[in-house]
């Protein structure tokens, strides 16, 4: 999946660059930018993308007036981007061939959420026509409350997308990989961050905190990633919950 080619089209060079730059550093390569309409439709008859990421207030033609063209050169998925967030505006992104409605101004990890989750089922729907080649499937490790999949590098919770930055998603899958086994903070940071670990307790902690705040119902009362005091952590693979508690 992350060797998706995907098309950003904006007329800020500032919203291209963040989104670029976010994709990259989610494992995203194959991305090419463009800032107008007229531009991207032209990148469009040379090359095939996997996905479009659209402005709709574009100077020349908009991205509203656009998708109908963009929908004859390619079946790709077409995630719009709007400072125009009512009923109207949305409904109209759908009707002219939009797959997504993102609201401006808008948090770049949710982007690459929804880019992911619309490149998966491109993805299957493609490779159950045929059009192409059924590819190794990804590894699921599925906890009940969140699923994880290895090769697409997302999180599901609770049936929907979580956005989940790389080091974030690469501790959560060692830990994952590894249940009901204590990992000292040194250990995790030396595994998952690749260098020697110079008392730097807080990195670990703080992502251990921010994998929590997704994963978890309750972050403050965790059931899946426990500390064990002095020692480390551990991920429990089928977690305590209340009906276990009750009497027997």
């Amino acid at each position: 999946m992350n060797n998706a080619s995907i098309l950003l089209v904006d007329d800020e060079r500032t919203i291209l660059q963040l989104l670029q730059t976010v994709l990259k550093k989610e494992g995203f390569t194959g991305i090419e930018t463009s800032g107008s309409a007229e531009e991207a439709l032209a990148l469009c008859k040379l090359k095939t993308f996997d996905l479009i990421v659209l402005d709709v207030m574009l100077p020349g033609q908009s991205g509203i007036d656009a998708a109908p063209f963009f929908r004859q050169l390619t079946d790709a998925p077409i995630l719009f981007l709007s400072a125009k967030t009512s009923d109207f505006d949305k409904l109209s992104g759908f009707a002219v061939g939009g797959d997504d409605y993102i609201a401006k101004p808008f948090n770049p990890l949710e982007v690459v959420a929804r880019i992911r989750s619309q490149l998966r089922r491109y993805f299957a729907a493609k490779t159950a026509s045929g059009a192409m080649p059924a590819s190794a499937p990804d590894t699921i490790y599925d906890f009940g409350r969140f699923q994880l999949y290895k090769e697409a590098g997302e999180l599901v919770v609770e049936g929907r997308t979580v956005a989940c930055p790389a080091l974030v998603f690469q501790l959560l899958l060692f830990l994952c990989e590894r249940p009901n086994r204590i990992f000292s903070k040194r250990e995790l940071y030396e595994q998952v961050w690749g260098e020697d670990a110079f008392n730097d307790d807080n990195t670990v902690m703080v992502h251990i905190r921010r994998i929590r705040e997704r994963i978890e119902a309750d972050p403050s009362n965790p059931q899946y990633i426990v500390n064990v005091r002095g020692l480390g952590y551990k991920f429990i693979k089928q977690p305590i919950t209340d009906k276990d508690l009750r009497p027997v």
